[in-house]
């Protein structure tokens, strides 16, 4: 069922929003310290887990594919946007850190690009037919 899709969503996300909250504690930082990373990976690790015991059927990975698809992107906008002001005006160091992060991801880009190997180029539609008429016109029926 999609409700345990996004049951083990919301479990994870509990989980890791308190381990977050607790390294920031322990680190004595009045923040959540990576809590929806820790969510995230926990997230990945726990739907691998049921997918080799059988436990994990369809529907419920549609619910955890649904909210991942409404989720992450907004998560990950609010995130980014969190405290850039104390990050700017907390010296050259921050500034040196969020550079060197985007050329890194830069630099990734083309060698992320290679892994894998060539595909095929889909065929090219032709006007005014669907894909299913085209698919159809291939295979000769």
């Amino acid at each position: 069922m999609v409700l345990y899709g996004v049951a083990a969503l919301a479990v994870c996300m509990l989980t890791g929003t308190l381990v977050g909250e607790y390294l920031g504690e322990a680190l004595g930082v009045d923040a959540n310290v990576g809590g929806v990373g820790f969510a995230m990976i926990m997230l990945v690790f726990a739907t691998h887990w049921l997918r080799q015991k059988g436990k994990f059927p369809q529907a419920s990975e549609q619910g955890v594919l649904f909210w991942s698809a409404m989720y992450i992107p907004i998560v990950i906008a609010m995130a980014s946007t969190q405290n850039v002001y104390k990050a700017v005006t907390g010296g050259p160091m921050a500034l040196l850190a969020g550079l060197l992060a985007l050329v890194a991801g830069l630099a990734l880009v083309p060698v992320i690009g290679r892994i894998g190997g060539r595909g095929e180029p889909l065929p090219p539609l032709t006007e005014g037919t669907s894909e299913a008429e085209s698919a159809t016109a291939e295979q000769g029926v």
